[in-house]
């Protein structure tokens, strides 16, 4: 990606992140926020230790995964596992989160296993796509040079693949924050609990806090990810 739409799509979020903050203060008031600080600094740190646990699962899983889906040996399977790796986005998310509870029980465990398996295709599926996009040119110029598989790997392939690889991964950090509030329903604390009071009590305020304090760690997560993805790529000239 070029260095100038990079730098348009942080600001286009920073943007977004302040008109949401801005909208939530106008809409409900600095009373209702003032009321629930302390909900909302408590189920904030649940939400992101949620996403967190979640995302380091599905990156240590589906990082090598794409790798290893990407080498010559691993062509002719490399559709079929995707398959099976994208069993977390063919299922409805209230199915998955149900399949876990039944498997893992209720609370943070099964929550954590089923955000795990709706992150893991985009992240299996643009490091594939990101290794398999490597020009040819570039892979005969490190044999040519002598570098064995693992050192082409790691100095010439991964970094040429990082902007398709780290779009994966905030593609999976999307759906991953907006996917935990529903963990609330098999005993996950989360946002979820503003969220569905709010549903069953008419409490409009008490929803919009919650749905926007939802929006605003995902803005926030997508902001910082693009910018990391600024920071690490070679291809954009600083």
């Amino acid at each position: 990606m070029h260095k100038s739409a990079l730098l348009k799509r942080i600001m286009i979020g920073g943007l977004l992140f302040i008109a949401v903050l801005a909208l939530l203060i106008y809409g409900i008031g600095m009373d209702t926020l003032k009321l629930h600080a302390e909900d909302l600094t408590y189920l904030g740190k649940q939400h992101m230790f949620l996403v967190g646990c979640s995302m380091f699962l599905a990156l240590i899983v589906g990082l090598p995964s794409g790798v290893l889906l990407s080498r010559p040996f691993a062509h002719r399977w490399a559709e079929s596992a995707m398959q099976v790796f994208n069993v977390g986005n063919t299922l409805p998310p209230l199915a998955v989160l149900a399949l876990a509870m039944v498997v893992v029980g209720i609370g943070d465990k099964p929550a954590i296993f089923a955000l795990f398996l709706a992150s893991l295709l985009p992240i299996v599926r643009n490091t594939y796509s990101g290794l398999r996009s490597i020009p040819p040119s570039l892979i005969e110029a490190a044999n040519s040079i002598g570098m064995t598989p693992m050192q082409r790997l790691m100095k010439v392939e991964l970094p040429n693949a990082l902007p398709v690889i780290m779009s994966g991964v905030r593609v999976s950090a999307a759906i991953n924050v907006g996917t935990v509030p529903l963990t609330f329903l098999i005993g996950a604390s989360s946002f979820g609990e503003l969220i569905f009071p709010g549903i069953y009590l008419n409490n409009f305020p008490l929803l919009i806090l919650g749905a926007a304090a939802t929006a605003i760690i995902a803005l926030a997560l997508d902001t910082l990810l693009a910018g990391l993805s600024y920071v690490l790529s070679p291809q954009l000239v600083k």
